[in-house]
């Protein structure tokens, strides 16, 4: 099939899948080539370093990375500091507390820009790639994953006690009357 061919097949398929709404397909494409890509680089290391491969995980690793790729997800998706990373993805569009932002995606006309804006701005579209680096590390180099993930623990713990103490704070000086 002719370049020009595919290139009207894929057309075809993308108006057919979302007529009234743009899905940039080309990007998910794109992006899904790369997951496949970045993970197949992770198991070539894995391979050539000769690390053994746990056959089932420890549970409190599972734990320990499922706390840390929360964290890790929000900390790149959503929060204030990181938004330079996504900057040339997004648009800021509003505060949504806790240190957080809400952006759009920009809309440039490049389905690969659109998908990459997608995926930076959504935490659950990126804790899998947060995790699969994460499982990766701890296969490569367990201690420092542990290390780090235990630290990103640390934090998401944190988080819930700030927040936790904010509400308590307010419902301890909504809850008394000033007579």
């Amino acid at each position: 099939m002719s370049d020009t061919g595919l290139r009207q097949k894929a057309a075809r398929l993308r108006r057919a899948y979302a007529p009234h709404e743009h899905r940039p397909l080309g990007g998910y494409l794109a992006a899904m080539g790369t997951y496949a890509g970045v993970t197949g680089v992770l198991a070539g290391l894995v391979k050539a370093t000769g690390r053994p491969v746990p056959e089932r995980p420890a549970p409190a690793d599972v734990v320990l990375l499922s706390i840390a790729t929360h964290k890790l997800s929000r900390l790149l998706s959503k929060d204030a500091v990181t938004s330079p990373l996504r900057a040339p993805f997004t648009r800021y569009d509003r505060p949504i507390g806790s240190g957080e932002v809400m952006e759009q995606v920009r809309d440039s006309g490049s389905s690969t820009r659109h998908a990459i804006g997608e995926l930076l701005s959504c935490p659950f579209c990126l804790a899998v790639w947060v995790a699969t680096g994460l499982t990766g590390g701890l296969v490569l180099a367990p201690r420092l994953t542990r290390l780090v993930a235990t630290a990103l623990t640390a934090v998401a713990a944190s988080d819930f006690l700030q927040m936790a103490y904010a509400a308590a704070q307010q419902a301890a000086e909504g809850g008394h009357d000033d007579d």
